[in-house]
């Protein structure tokens, strides 16, 4: 029995390490491959005039589309924001999702608006579309406010899908902050390789305690908040050494909802956002690329590493938690829905990668955790712990999650350089230090606690409170 014993601890221990190993060697290749993306991107765009884009007769049109649920606090801030963004052909689509604020209203009165008629293609079933707005000032003649019943983001964002008469469309989300040249650097990818791009996304960035004027970004500032400074090094983490990689490769699944552009005939065909999942933006994108794969299409979704959404993060577990735990419930609705493209070749570096790798490192990594865990706690509590051994993985895991982030980190100084202090880059290595026993546990537990509530089956989104941007006094 004591050998039956030892055997099955030796079993488990080799699965957990070999876990770990190839967990480990996963993310640094990936991080090894996005600085060296990085690079070649940084060399290639050096001397690229995007004013040029501007003037040219190819640059495609694109319609912004923002959902907006009691969002009064930044409203009219987010909405200058995207009217002030530095393009010729674009229209502003803002889809009031029945608040209960009174967002609707502060646009009605900023912006001048009226209720006018509008002849809408429904192309995709949506909620009742209440009324449809236009400003009465021609400075505001881009904007359009459609008024609907509550149907949550996804029908929102059909619904703009159905407003818009552009070929490209730009889904964000309506608290961010985006950049003055943000449309013409996602709208390049699609310019110099038309027939096989079909959708781009961008950095997003942490905006709290950053300074902004009428819409615009003026000073960036390192968050105040502890919690939004973890959020700012998992972005930086997530974006500058995962997606540049997955981009690389042809192998992205996940365009933030908080920005993302796709060519909206592509978008409608596969039959817009599903609002049965609260991972839509992520469930999307998977399915446009099924889609054409399963109709032997070539295609391509290009990620582009500038920073140009710049997003409030929440500043509380709480809040924090909500968001959490949906993103886990919406990665696992994703690869369930989309099953049968795991391991398939057929699905090209996405069923034989991406997915694999979503599955095994991103779902079911916090499930290992968790296991580990309360193994090792079996192991101590019967005197079968190695303490020696298990306090130099400890170290092992503790250092490899610290050099992760110091990588990341150099990344960004390298590249973009956006936090310019030198106190700021002491303050984010003190959150390194601290965010691997302080932080990663409650990430570990959101997502646990999301897949509990999928199974309960739990589909709202949670309450979202917002703090809004600091202004210029």
């Amino acid at each position: 029995m004591n050998t039956f014993i030892e055997v099955l601890i030796f079993i488990v221990n080799i699965l957990v390490l070999l876990y770990a190993v190839t967990m480990a060697f996963a993310y640094v290749l990936l991080a090894l491959l996005s600085i060296w993306e990085m690079r070649l991107y940084k060399n290639r765009n050096y001397y690229v005039d995007y004013r040029s884009i501007l003037s040219s007769p190819f640059a495609p049109g694109v319609s912004l589309i923002a959902p907006a649920y009691n969002e009064a606090l930044t409203i009219i801030d987010n909405v200058k924001s995207l009217l002030s963004i530095s393009y010729n052909n674009f229209e502003v689509i803002i889809v009031n999702d029945g608040s209960k604020d009174d967002t609707l209203q502060k646009m009605i009165d900023s912006f001048d608006l009226v209720v006018v008629p509008f002849a809408m293609r429904n192309q995709i079933s949506t909620k009742l579309v209440r009324a449809i707005y236009k400003s009465r000032n021609r400075a505001f003649k881009k904007l359009t406010v459609v008024d609907k019943v509550n149907g949550g983001k996804a029908d929102a964002l059909n619904v703009g899908l159905n407003v818009s008469n552009q070929e490209l469309v730009a889904c964000i989300d309506v608290d961010c902050i985006i950049e003055a040249d943000a449309l013409l650097k996602m709208v390049k990818p699609f310019m110099e390789d038309p027939e096989k791009v079909i959708a781009s996304g961008g950095v997003i960035r942490i905006a709290n305690s950053c300074v902004v004027e009428e819409g615009r970004l003026i000073k960036v500032r390192l968050p105040e908040n502890q919690i939004a400074r973890f959020q700012v090094l998992e972005y930086i983490r997530a974006f500058l050494m995962g997606r540049m990689a997955w981009s690389r490769i042809n192998g992205l699944m996940l365009i933030s909802g908080a920005f993302g552009m796709f060519r909206r005939d592509i978008a409608i065909s596969a039959g817009g956002y599903n609002h049965n999942t609260v991972g839509e933006d992520m469930e999307l994108v998977v399915r446009m690329r099924a889609m054409l794969y399963e109709q032997k299409k070539r295609h391509r979704v290009v990620y582009v590493p500038d920073p140009l959404c710049w997003t409030e993060a929440p500043v509380t577990y709480k809040v924090l938690g909500r968001q959490r735990n949906r993103w886990a419930r919406g990665t696992f609705e994703t690869l369930w829905i989309h099953r049968r493209m795991f391991f398939n070749p057929q699905y090209g570096v996405i069923g034989t990668l991406s997915y694999p790798f979503w599955f095994f490192y991103e779902w079911l990594s916090p499930f290992i955790e968790l296991f580990g865990l309360i193994y090792f706690a079996v192991l101590a509590a019967f005197g079968l712990a190695n303490w020696t051994f298990f306090l130099c993985l400890l170290a092992a895991v503790y250092a490899f999650a610290f050099f992760i982030s110091m990588l990341a980190l150099l990344s960004e100084e390298m590249s973009f350089f956006k936090y310019t202090q030198k106190r700021d880059y002491g303050k984010m290595i003190l959150t390194a230090l601290i965010e691997p026993i302080w932080f990663h546990p409650r990430v570990v537990w959101w997502a646990i606690s999301g897949n509990i509530d999928l199974i309960k089956g739990k589909k709202s989104w949670g309450e979202m409170t917002r703090q809004g941007f600091v202004q210029v006094k």
